[in-house]
């Protein structure tokens, strides 16, 4: 594995940085308190990036976090999921809520890049699609899942209810993980893109939240809700031997992206609590022993090296996918390290700078809340750590629970 970036996406970082500290951090505050507000300032920007993709073969973005494509026997390749990878490490060092705001990049475009057939992928091109997973009933296990889904000649009927859906309210289609069948378990269970406007879908709440408020989140109720059967994702055939296999493919791609959302804003943390230590009198000479330096610099060296640790595992993670490799486990490796790791590296900064960092003065205290969310969403900590016991010791989730 090389440590460092390809050179063909310096451009890419750089951008991104650019857009990140001149676009998304004067807006932070801004969306912060105003939630439920849409940043409208983020049209344009969704504008470019479309432009970008629309003339480049190396698209950037959610969309283009895939395992399709370029197989093995064609040579290592470094393409749409580390390019959308680092594209997020770096926005997110802005303004993780902000990124989760902006149109056509939420995760729902991921699932439809991970899973899609090719006459999907060119029918919701431009599509901005939300992910919704979690029910009242049904959190971590995915598997838990009773939004039902009942063919019906050229539809599928859909009931249930969703909650906690990023960008649920603003996206153009939501993309609904429901069962085919209860009695068949985790075998029956389909990704279906469901419209915006669709008859029955009706958006029942809106969450308000600790962090990420630039950022919309919603409850979806789903009643009697008639969907076409060519919006089911992937294959419609149910393969007990292979379980739901096929749908959670999708967070093989979207778990790293969410590792590099934790990688960004603890960068950012780490950033300017540097800032504000050296203009205090720290000196950051690292062949100082540790010992022999203050008890701050100690501790800022030992979160760096945390951080390191967690934005390598997460572009390790991100290039297997781009090189059709397994990576149930480095994805969620990667998501369980990262996630800790921007919780624990926020808070500490913000304890570290003293009461800068508990006021509205810094974004500090702003990084600290949005930090959170990062460690549950997409799998909880807890449950990351499950998927990684099941695949070191070689065991189903009837043997390990």
């Amino acid at each position: 594995m090389n440590l460092e970036i390809p050179k063909k996406f310096h451009g890419l970082s750089n951008q991104a940085h650019q857009v990140a500290a001149q676009y998304f951090r004067p807006l932070s505050r801004k969306y912060d308190k105003a939630e439920h507000a849409y940043p409208c300032e983020l049209d344009l920007l969704a504008a470019l990036l479309d432009g970008m993709n629309a003339g480049s073969p190396e698209a950037v973005g959610a969309g283009s976090a895939s395992k399709r494509g370029v197989g093995a026997e064609e040579g290592v390749r470094n393409g749409g999921n580390l390019s959308a990878l680092l594209g997020v490490m770096e926005l997110s060092w802005g303004d993780v809520g902000l990124l989760l705001a902006m149109p056509r990049q939420g995760l729902g475009n991921a699932a439809i890049a991970a899973v899609a057939n090719e006459e999907q992928l060119k029918r919701f091109r431009g599509t901005w699609a939300a992910m919704a997973i979690t029910e009242p009933g049904c959190g971590s296990d995915s598997a838990a899942i009773r939004t039902t889904a009942v063919k019906d000649g050229e539809h599928y009927v859909l009931n249930g209810e969703k909650i906690f859906v990023t960008s649920g309210e603003r996206a153009d289609a939501v993309v609904v993980w429901a069962t085919l069948d209860r009695n068949l378990g985790r075998a029956a269970i389909k990704s279906f893109v469901v419209e915006k406007g669709t008859p029955g879908m009706t958006v029942t709440r809106l969450e308000k939240k600790l962090g990420i408020k630039a950022s919309d989140t919603a409850s979806i109720s789903f009643s009697d809700c008639r969907v076409p059967a060519a919006n089911l994702l992937g294959s419609a055939e149910i393969d007990v031997d292979k379980g739901f296999a096929g749908v959670m493919e999708t967070f093989d791609n979207t778990r790293p992206l969410v590792a590099g959302m934790a990688v960004g804003v603890a960068k950012a943390a780490l950033d300017r609590t540097r800032e504000l230590l050296g203009k205090a009198g720290c000196r950051f000479d690292y062949r100082t022993p540790l010992l022999a330096v203050r008890h701050a610099e100690a501790t800022l060296y030992r979160l760096e090296a945390e951080w390191e640790a967690a934005r390598l595992l997460t572009l390790k993670a991100a290039w297997m996918a781009d090189n059709r490799l397994p990576n149930s486990k480095e994805a969620s490796i990667a998501k369980a390290k990262a996630g800790r790791v921007a919780n624990e590296v926020t808070l500490t900064c913000a304890e570290l700078v003293g009461a800068l960092g508990y006021g509205e003065d810094e974004l500090l205290e702003k990084w600290a809340r949005d930090s959170k969310i990062l460690d549950i969403f997409e799998g909880t900590q807890q449950i990351q750590l499950l998927i990684v016991a099941r695949r070191v010791l070689g065991k189903n989730s009837n043997e390990l629970k």
